[in-house]
């Protein structure tokens, strides 16, 4: 590494820790008003009047997204590369929590940052905001772009951003999530497909006169139990779950319209398409059973991620030469008691299916960067920055900012994201986002390295948003 090139990393590092307190103060008062997805007006506004007074220029509601906004500042003539980071910032129903060690919910069955997104937009706003600095100083020709997304809970935000185009036009797309260990992340994700099936039937009296009614509830029972003996004849990765999001208003009335929501997932965008065929010819036999009819509603449709490795690499390197996050005696006291509330076995689970020792489980936590471990590896669950992710080179980090073990959409999180566990990783993740976007301004090569990995992924199968042009986003 050159003189030039650390004394870059320095700046920025620099510029970072003079501007905490703007940072941390962001993060909390988002994690003070969660928001659920397609709902967060007020994450939305904090982040865009932060950036519009930082000198950069809003664009709102964007991909018909109300809280969905893109902020950008170009240096020089605009001939210079762009680069993208990714923010999130929606909350998860029923996970408020005090700051507090001991589960203590806020407001009983009220929303919570569960996933630490309130921690995810402002690192990433902070990278952008020290960046542009950077481009500034430098008189580095180049487009820095912050992504204010929704939704990420529910897969939706971004992919219809994509479907708009707005990350087409990017070199690189940076962005990062909370975790309970540092490194960065070089695993796949499932693709996914959440629609909703509303039944609709006839109502009637239960006891009275049932022969003359037609039970939309029947339907959603019977269509369930269908996707539950589909389970055993498709591939072991696939996954299917469901909630009834309505099932009637009285048990003496017949119900007439009921409604199910089912996330069907598989490794790859080809295998949900056939999967959902299948889940809906089985809507269609309980409709048939129950001499009912459905309608079915698309609320997204999302690919599998696609990891950069050159890009991931680097970012790799970037987190080794950082260092290590130190925590207090106290934060690490708070951290393990945290995770204490959750079994020992639960987390050392937790730890060995992300190839990490279980040994470590009674540390509460571990600032450490770990080596990539994870690139052959097909995880469960399903992200919004697949999409993005099939349009341009993009590469994604975890830092420490909960406790070993403890399991993501749980109080255990709210509970550390909102106090100085969560800033401190928050603000690593931020250095090391910015110091990996410095580095590509600085370096033709590296793009250009990410860019031909990324042509060379997507030949064969290049990306097609999986909703339909017609489809809308959800109105909460």
């Amino acid at each position: 590494m050159t003189d030039t090139t650390n004394h870059h990393h320095e700046q920025a590092i620099d510029w970072l820790d003079e501007r905490e307190s703007r940072f941390v103060l962001m993060a909390d008062r988002i994690w003070d008003a969660p928001e659920v997805a397609l709902t967060e007006s007020t994450a939305c506004r904090i982040q865009a009047d932060d950036l519009a007074a930082d000198g950069f220029t809003i664009r709102m509601g964007v991909g018909d997204l109300p809280t969905a906004f893109v902020a950008d500042y170009t240096h020089g003539d605009g001939s210079g590369p762009i680069i993208g980071f990714l923010g999130e910032y929606d909350a998860l129903p029923s996970l408020s929590q005090e700051r507090s060690p001991v589960q203590s919910p806020i407001v009983v069955d009220g929303p919570g940052h569960g996933c630490g997104h309130n921690l995810l937009g402002t690192a990433s706003l902070a990278a952008a905001s020290v960046v542009k600095a950077w481009l500034i100083a430098t008189d580095t020709p180049g487009t820095v772009r912050y992504y204010g997304c929704p939704a990420e809970e529910t897969v939706e935000g971004k992919v219809y951003m994509t479907r708009a185009g707005v990350f087409d036009d990017l070199d690189l797309a940076i962005t990062w999530h909370p975790g309970s260990t540092t490194g960065a992340k070089a695993g796949s994700s499932l693709a996914a497909n959440y629609v909703k099936f509303r039944f609709f039937g006839r109502t009637a009296h239960a006891a009275a006169n049932p022969e003359t009614g037609r039970s939309a509830l029947d339907a959603v029972e019977l269509m369930n139990i269908g996707v539950n003996y589909l389970r055993e004849h498709m591939i072991d990765q696939a996954r299917i779950h469901y909630v009834i999001t309505h099932g009637g208003g009285a048990p003496n009335v017949v119900p007439d319209d009921c409604e199910v929501w089912h996330y069907i997932r598989s490794p790859k965008r080809p295998e949900v398409d056939e999967l959902v065929e299948r889940v809906r010819n089985i809507a269609r036999g309980a409709a048939l059973m129950t001499e009912t009819r459905f309608v079915e509603d698309l609320c997204s449709a999302v690919y599998n991620y696609l990891p950069n490795m050159t890009l991931t690499e680097h970012m790799q390197a970037v987190l080794e030469d950082l260092g290590p996050i130190v925590f207090t005696d106290e934060e690490i006291a708070y951290a393990r008691q945290v995770a204490d509330a959750f079994p020992r076995t639960l987390r050392e689970g937790t730890l060995v299916k992300s190839h990490l020792p279980a040994s470590i489980v009674d540390d509460g936590l571990n600032g450490d960067p770990w080596p990539i471990a994870d690139a052959a590896d097909l995880g469960a669950g399903s992200t919004d920055v697949a999409d993005v992710s099939w349009v341009t080179p993009t590469a994604q980090i975890n830092t420490t900012c909960v406790p070993l073990g403890v399991p993501f959409h749980s109080w255990a999180v709210t509970a550390t994201v909102g106090m100085s566990i969560g800033h401190k990783g928050m603000l690593h993740a931020a250095k090391a986002m910015a110091i990996t976007a410095i580095d590509a301004f600085s370096d033709p090569s590296l793009i250009a390295a990410a860019r031909e990995e990324f042509a060379n992924a997507t030949a064969a199968t290049p990306y097609r948003c999986a909703i339909p042009a017609d489809v809308m986003p959800r109105r909460p």
